[in-house]
């Protein structure tokens, strides 16, 4: 029997013990809860007189390399050694497979006893719902007194996304990066043309006329002068730029949230943003069948073949490796992506949504009677010493450090690359890895990718961060939007789609007709109740 054959077994004995005496404990009422305290994480916590289980949920995605499990793995007995094992606790994981993570999460929950004690979702109305139905505990209070490295990795701005009401429901795990999309162009089109990089959405169009009028990557008439799909990466930036300044009241009451992004269709300059994209297509300027590419593929093989002058895309999305980037280079020698940021607004700056700082919902069954050792494990998790080996393995094995920062190996052992095939579903307190600072997180995030393309990813990912619209966060859950979300999503691509390629004189008409629809498709009702919350915010 080899060293991790024992080290289970050992465990598994160790789990055995503890399930018998917490089933003493909960059926016949016999163990006593009177114990010393520990400290640990720089905290007073209770120690439990018996060794004790704490149920952690883990997603299953069927993904687990041969000789491990998803509830057997290196970093399941990592944290086994060095955080169950000092603070007397087996920590217990819960297989729920990915694809029917909240339909296994209902049934879970409405069990009762059957539930883990951690517990999450992505999904914000999951965790809203939960919290109304009074099936959370309030993790304020207990992350106050077992959670100060937790609280302190989190922040104010984090923690706010898990509140319900006012309570402190979730956990919010803590999003790595923020910024979403950058915009990119043919250089060698531009000095071709002897122009020089548009700053302005005026110098973006006229940039497009003449990749239009000279074709100056000789594509035989082919030439695409905007790429364009209907996904977000495409049009939003785009859209938020001819968004007009705001009130704090406009802001809150007539932005529209469907799913987890905001939605600008009542914002003053909405209308004038789609009318741009109706002379863009009109004028032969835009992708002709973007409304059939909902998966972008249509535009990856467009800017691979150096048919695409200019588009917008998640903000690194083209430096991966054997990307478009990449494959643009092979097939077309010479061709030079450039990251810019050319669409402005009235006031000359260059507005595009950034991602909520949160990632899951970390929550607590109100059942749970391991309410303080769920806290304590997370603020274990979040200190930082612990939360790099969690996330980047073992130096000269997983990792290199250059400039004080960790570069994966090049050409890593098998079991290297094992230990940590699991580690985004393991450390749940972040989504992403952390490095103390977001210019930390941008700059190790910048020094995994392809090495010829550093200059570029560094610049889209400034990009991406300048001028950033947080989303409109209120103090409880627009029903409204839950209710309705998924039938005015596509309604809103519909009245991109439709808008954009109406002919010109018919735009007015479209426009008009569209937008009743989609009022009165459950955009009205999300109007009215966020009208009515602003209020009961101001009135507080």
């Amino acid at each position: 029997m080899n060293g991790n054959q024992t080290k289970r077994g050992a465990q598994a004995k160790k789990r055995t013990t503890a399930a018998v005496a917490l089933t003493c404990t909960l059926v016949l009422g016999a163990c006593s809860n009177a114990a010393p305290e520990t400290t640990t994480g720089g905290a007073k916590a209770p120690a439990a007189a018996e060794r004790v289980t704490l149920k952690v949920e883990v997603f299953d995605r069927g993904n687990s390399p041969a000789g491990m499990t998803i509830t057997d793995n290196y970093l399941t007995n990592y944290i086994q050694e060095h955080f169950g094992d000092p603070n007397n606790i087996d920590v217990e994981y819960v297989p729920v497979p990915r694809s029917e993570e909240v339909e296994k999460l209902n049934v879970l929950m409405a069990s009762g006893s059957d539930v883990p004690d951690i517990v999450f979702t992505y999904d914000p109305n999951v965790f809203n719902r939960y919290a109304k139905q009074g099936g959370l505990t309030d993790v304020g209070p207990l992350s106050d007194q077992y959670g100060p490295n937790l609280k302190s990795f989190l922040g104010e701005d984090v923690l706010k996304y898990g509140r319900y009401e006012g309570t402190q429901y979730a956990i919010p795990a803590k999003r790595s990066i923020v910024g979403k999309y950058a915009s990119f162009i043919r250089k060698d089109w531009l000095d071709q043309l002897n122009m020089e990089v548009p700053d302005t959405t005026e110098e973006l169009y006229n940039a497009l006329k003449a990749f239009k009028e000279q074709d100056p990557g000789q594509t035989g008439g082919q030439v695409i002068p905007l790429g364009m799909t209907i996904a977000s990466a495409q049009y939003e930036p785009l859209i938020w730029s001819f968004i007009k300044p705001v009130t704090e009241e406009e802001r809150y009451t007539l932005t529209q949230q469907l799913g987890a992004n905001d939605y600008p269709v009542l914002l003053p300059g909405f209308k004038d943003a789609l009318q741009f994209m109706n002379k863009l297509y009109n004028e032969g300027l835009m992708s002709k069948d973007f409304a059939l590419d909902k998966d972008k593929k249509k535009l990856g093989e467009d800017v691979s073949s150096g048919k695409v002058g200019f588009y917008s895309e998640d903000d690194i999305n083209p430096f991966y490796e054997n990307g478009s980037y990449a494959t643009l280079q092979k097939n077309v020698p010479g061709a030079v992506l450039l990251p810019v940021d050319a669409y402005s607004d009235s006031e000359g700056k260059h507005p595009k949504p950034m991602y909520a700082p949160n990632g899951m919902y970390i929550m607590i069954p109100k059942s749970s009677k391991r309410a303080a050792e769920a806290v304590k494990y997370l603020d274990w998790m979040a200190t930082q010493d612990n939360l790099f080996k969690l996330q980047n393995g073992v130096e000269g094995e997983n990792y290199v450090l250059e400039d004080g920062l960790p570069v994966v190996v090049e050409n890593p052992t098998e079991e290297a690359l094992n230990r940590l095939y699991n580690v985004g579903d393991m450390v749940i307190v972040s989504n992403g890895k952390q490095f103390g600072s977001m210019e930390q997180n941008l700059k190790a995030r910048a020094m995994q990718m392809p090495r010829q393309f550093k200059a570029e990813v560094e610049a889209a990912q400034q990009i991406a961060n300048t001028d950033v619209i947080p989303p409109v966060l209120l103090d409880r859950p627009i029903e409204a939007q839950t209710k309705y979300g998924t039938t005015l999503q596509d309604k809103f691509n519909e009245m991109i789609v439709k808008t954009t390629m109406a002919k010109p004189e018919q735009f007015e008409s479209v426009y008009e007709t569209m937008m009743k629809d989609y009022m009165a498709s459950g955009g009205q009702a999300i109007l009215d109740e966020r009208t009515a919350v602003y209020k009961e915010m101001q009135s507080k």
